[in-house]
């Protein structure tokens, strides 16, 4: 380790390494070399390289065979997570000349990286921590969870925060003295972008020549929930279009375990898909008409390439979206969540001109002009 890196950059998911390669690749293009810390909570070998990014130095734990290290065993992912606070320090400790700590979301190891790097772990620290896409809040510790949790922590032991929106930004408040708080944006609105282009350059063709739906369920307090995966099984069964169900691996588990599974198949208009890769999985939402989820990044793709969204969640961290005329945040409510899905599968539906609250492209070359 006799290179001089300024740059440290703690990831654990597939979805942060989404969010974060744009800055990677600014990075790489003006020879910035970084170190690349990967906590093993999901594979991410196909993604460096389809994204064309330096490969981790360091994977602090085995990856997973499947989409997730944990599926739904908290117990175990909480040991796992106060395992790695010290095996992130022990590596930044080696690091001389250190100037900046990057990690980005809300996941687990977020809020881990963002406790490993702070000065409660370091307290004579000369490197400032830095939290990519802070200030998204739902205002509900438990929606979602424990995201929520997570991006509070976050923000709360980091040095440098870059808000994603005036909202976050004002949800941030209370840092503006004690931090350096910088609205700048989404990375997510670079890295569509560029998967876009990539899916065009692969010729990717479109899941149906019709209008057709994209589905994508997934959060926690929803599939461990036998009576709301029940309310959104029975929203999903009545679906009139072509749709595609882009199956994790957990969200099968508890539709089988709660006997659920079948109502999905008795739909001959839902297909049940493998998750897609990001640029095929971009690609095919630019096309669809309609994105039913309960994700997070699902609801800002849906401004990027302005597509309507039905949100399966009773609360939201991405509140800039619902200000928009195709975003609808159903709270699980049957009747109003059908009626929103034909009002926005009509052809007579518009949607409104609006300004991305996200910012537009070329934010990650922003992001590391700071930093230099």
């Amino acid at each position: 380790m006799n290179e001089p890196y300024k740059v440290a950059i703690i990831l654990g998911t597939r979805a942060e390494l989404i969010k974060t390669f744009p800055v990677m690749l600014e990075l790489q293009k003006r020879k910035i070399s970084y170190y690349f810390i990967h906590t093993g909570q999901h594979s991410l070998r196909d993604l460096c390289e389809k994204f064309k990014v330096n490969k981790p130095n360091i994977i602090l734990s085995k990856e997973p065979k499947t989409s997730s290290k944990f599926n739904t065993k908290s117990t175990k992912a909480i040991f796992w997570n106060l395992g790695l606070i010290f095996k992130i320090k022990n590596e930044l400790n080696k690091l001389k000349g250190l100037k900046y700590v990057l990690y980005h979301g809300d996941t687990m190891t977020t809020a881990t990286a963002a406790f490993a790097s702070s000065k409660l772990f370091n307290p004579s620290k000369h490197y400032k921590n830095v939290h990519l896409e802070a200030g998204l809040r739902s205002n509900n510790l438990f929606e979602p969870f424990p995201e929520e949790i997570s991006r509070i922590i976050a923000d709360r032991f980091s040095d440098i925060l870059f808000a994603v929106s005036k909202r976050a930004e004002k949800n941030l408040s209370k840092y503006q003295n004690k931090k350096e708080v910088i609205t700048i944006g989404n990375t997510v609105v670079d890295s569509a972008s560029i998967a876009y282009k990539m899916a065009l350059k692969n010729k990717t063709k479109p899941l149906s020549s019709k209008k057709f739906t994209l589905i994508s369920i997934h959060r926690h307090e929803n599939i461990k929930n036998s009576k709301r995966l029940g309310r959104i099984v029975k929203i999903l069964s009545t679906l009139q279009t072509p749709s595609y169900f882009m199956m994790h691996d957990n969200t099968l588990k508890k539709l089988q375990e709660f006997n659920l599974i079948k109502k999905i198949q008795e739909n001959p208009n839902i297909k049940i898909i493998k998750p897609l890769d990001y640029p095929e999985f971009i690609f095919q939402l630019s096309k669809c008409s309609l994105i039913i989820c309960d994700g997070g990044s699902l609801q800002e793709e849906s401004l990027i390439f302005k597509k309507p969204c039905i949100i399966l969640r009773r609360a939201t961290e991405r509140q800039e979206g619902l200000t928009t005329n195709f975003q609808f945040l159903s709270n699980l409510n049957i009747p109003r969540t059908l009626n929103k899905i034909e009002e926005f599968s009509s052809k007579d539906f518009k949607i409104k001109k609006f300004n991305n609250p996200y910012g537009e492209k070329g934010l990650s070359s922003r992001i590391v002009e700071f930093l230099k």
